[in-house]
């Protein structure tokens, strides 16, 4: 739990500055955390070409890993299904829409936006911020109790880059390539399946 801690500490901290405007504007005004995710992104692949179990794991890989995505896509619905039983202001196919994001929160909540208005878009931005900083404080709890599989899956989308660092820290380097397979084969999905469900 420290490293999610640390996580939580400095995302409020970013929060609180930047809602006090006490940051010098070129912050602001430039996009940092787009050159930090490619830092991220760079690291995590150093580590992964360093590494030959991460390599073997590479050659190893059969179709059954496409199941990772599938079983994301399933549980997902199923989770927001059981949800919109104890919510009577979104119907199913809305609520079935915000959980198709996968955490995918820039794209899914503009569509959502645009199909069904920005309530309900904001609603969609919320929930897979949300699922976002729950991978990234809960990683080490759901890879200790549910198994490395469930970090993955719980990252949605992001699994191909925010949450990508955590979870190859906390499941394994040769984990990692199956991470971001998931999150790139769900990053693809994730417009063709909210405008079906909307549409």
């Amino acid at each position: 739990m420290k490293g999610s801690l640390i996580i939580l500490s400095f995302f409020s901290v970013g929060v609180l500055l930047g809602y006090a405007h006490l940051l010098p504007e070129f912050l602001i005004r430039d996009n940092f955390t787009e050159y930090a995710l490619y830092l991220l992104m760079f690291l995590v692949g150093i580590g992964i070409g360093s590494d030959p179990r991460s390599l073997q794991t590479i050659r190893t890989m059969n179709l059954t890993v496409l199941l990772v995505p599938l079983t994301t896509i399933i549980g997902t619905l199923i989770g927001v299904s059981c949800v919109s039983l104890l919510i009577s202001d979104i119907s199913l196919k809305d609520i079935a829409a915000i959980g198709s994001g996968f955490g995918y929160y820039s794209l899914s909540s503009i569509y959502i936006t645009e199909i069904r208005g920005e309530s309900l878009g904001v609603v969609a931005l919320l929930a897979n911020v949300m699922r976002e900083i729950i991978t990234l404080l809960f990683t080490p709890i759901f890879a200790r109790y549910f198994g490395k599989l469930a970090p993955i899956v719980c990252g949605g989308a992001t699994s191909m880059d925010t949450t990508l660092p955590i979870i190859t820290q906390y499941v394994g380097k040769d984990y990692a390539v199956i991470s971001l397979l998931h999150g790139t084969i769900l990053t693809v999905l994730v417009p063709f399946i909210v405008t079906f469900i909307l549409v």
